[in-house]
């Protein structure tokens, strides 16, 4: 389905010469206030509210899937969490047992 660009009407011009909103404004840029307080979030923030936003997108998906494969996804988290949990150890040892540089 192709869609058709909405056209957005921009308000005129004053008589004086001046836009009657913010440059962003006239050219059609964050007009929308949750556009705004997006942008006004500390980067690190955005960052955590997207990976917030796909990890519940990933256990909505993971929900609907048929039992068997939500088992075997289980399975395969499980031995992946053992795994990372096993590296850090290993890098945790490594770190304590190499002396400091210098």
């Amino acid at each position: 389905m192709i869609r058709q660009p909405q056209n957005t009407d921009r308000p005129p011009e004053p008589q004086n010469g001046q836009p009657a909103g913010s440059g962003e404004a006239w050219l059609g840029h964050n007009r929308s206030g949750k556009r705004r307080l997006w942008e006004r979030l500390n980067p690190r923030h955005r960052k955590d509210l997207r990976l917030l936003a796909e990890a519940l997108a990933l256990r909505q998906n993971h929900a609907r899937l048929p039992e068997p494969a939500r088992g075997r996804l289980e399975s395969a988290l499980a031995d992946l969490d053992r795994v990372i949990r096993r590296i850090a150890a290993l890098l945790a040892e490594l770190a304590r047992r190499t002396p400091p540089p210098g």
